[in-house]
């Protein structure tokens, strides 16, 4: 139940579990690796299906995939697999499943490259988030630029199901682009949250381009 009188993104009223995901997460820029693999799982499974279809199950996948940790995961076995496929708490989809283990050695060869995942899908916005003010969610795409090359990369490295309308919804979730709309009280506190972050390194806030 919403508690006080805010406005809110229309999206979040679909699903009873989108309301602490909008006000807390969506939209937040992150900079944890274990959260940025816990997004691709779940959006790997998302692919061809609804979001509240996997998010609502969001803690079967915690528990199913070692709480989302990349290390525990690439090492799965095919014993693994095979237990995960007959896991009624997941999507049971083998190909989803065996992906999330290729992508699991896949981040980690990206983390041994750049420090960290984070640093890399970071460098495809240049470190700040992308803005456009948008008044309406009409106005909202699926993809951008940034998500056509981050998901052109990511397939060269061999990464699976990573086209770009999903790792634009990876985007909006882990805060690379704000779109919450102007009128959502989230869109200016995640303003205010990026510049706490960044403060201390001297970065300016994100230029804002408010659209009609």
């Amino acid at each position: 139940m919403v508690m006080e009188n805010r406005q809110r993104c229309p999206w979040m009223f679909k699903v009873p579990e989108y309301l602490p995901y909008h006000d807390h997460e969506w939209g937040t820029p992150n900079h944890e690796d274990n959260i940025h693999f816990e997004f691709l799982v779940m959006e790997n499974f998302q692919a061809g299906l609804s979001w509240s279809t996997v998010f609502t199950k969001r803690e079967n996948y915690r528990k199913s995939f070692a709480g989302f940790d990349p290390e525990k995961v690439a090492r799965f076995t095919e014993n693994k697999i095979e237990k995960l496929v007959q896991n009624p708490g997941i999507i049971r989809n083998r190909q989803k499943i065996k992906a999330v283990v290729n992508n699991a050695k896949r981040f980690l060869e990206v983390q041994n490259e750049f420090g960290s995942f984070d640093k890399y899908i970071w460098g495809f916005v240049n470190g700040k988030p992308i803005v456009k003010g948008w008044r309406r969610n009409s106005q909202i795409p699926v993809t951008n630029k940034a998500s056509d090359n981050l998901s052109a990369d990511l397939k060269k490295r061999g990464f699976q199901f990573v086209g770009s309308t999903i790792m634009y919804a990876h985007m909006q979730t882990l805060g690379l682009v704000n779109d919450h709309l102007v009128s959502c009280f989230r869109f200016e506190e995640i303003i205010r949250i990026y510049e706490t972050q960044n403060s201390h390194r001297g970065r300016r806030a994100y230029k804002i381009g408010l659209k009609n």
